[in-house]
C-alpha cells in the first residue's frame, strides 16, 4: 500500500508540472504581439527597422617611430624566405636577411663621407663602378644625406 500511494502522490506531480509548463508557453507567445526567448528572457518587437552603424573614421598615429627595413637602398635587395630544413627532413619556415653594414663611403662629388646602411653586394658595386654612378641609378640623392 505504501508503494501505491507514493506512485499517486508522483503521478499527480508530474501531471500538475505539465499543466503549469504549457501555460507559461501559452502566455509567453500571446503576450502584446511580441515574441520571448524562453532561453535568454529577451523580448524582441516584431518591428525589424534598425541602422546600420557607422564606421568610425580616426587617423591612424604610431606611438613609436618605424624601424628603418632590413632592404638595401641601392640595389634593393631584401630578406628571402626559405624552408629551414632539419635531419628528418621536417620543413619550418624563415627568413634569410640581406647583409647590411653601416659603412662610411668617400663621396668624391661632395668631397664629404657619407654614412649609409647598404648590402655588400652594393658595397662591391660601389667599388667598381662609384658612388655618383651607383647613386644615381638608384635614384638617391646624396646631398640630403
Amino acid at each position: 500500500m505504501a508503494a501505491s500511494a507514493t506512485l499517486g502522490v508522483f503521478i499527480g506531480n508530474t501531471s500538475s508540472f505539465r499543466k503549469s509548463q504549457f501555460t507559461l508557453k501559452r502566455n509567453a507567445i500571446s503576450e502584446l504581439g511580441f515574441v520571448t526567448s524562453q532561453l535568454s528572457g529577451l523580448k524582441m518587437g516584431s518591428d525589424f527597422s534598425y541602422e546600420p552603424a557607422k564606421p568610425i573614421v580616426t587617423t591612424f598615429k604610431p606611438a613609436f617611430q618605424p624601424v628603418a627595413r632590413r632592404v638595401c637602398p641601392f640595389t634593393g635587395k631584401k630578406a628571402n624566405k626559405a624552408n629551414k630544413v632539419s635531419f628528418s627532413a621536417h620543413k619550418t619556415k624563415k627568413l634569410q636577411f640581406v647583409n647590411l653594414q653601416y659603412k662610411r663611403v668617400w663621396w668624391e662629388a661632395g668631397k664629404r663621407f657619407v654614412k649609409l646602411r647598404l648590402s655588400t653586394k652594393a658595397l662591391k658595386t660601389i667599388e667598381k663602378n662609384g658612388l655618383d654612378a651607383v647613386a644615381k641609378k638608384a635614384g638617391i640623392d646624396l646631398s640630403k644625406e
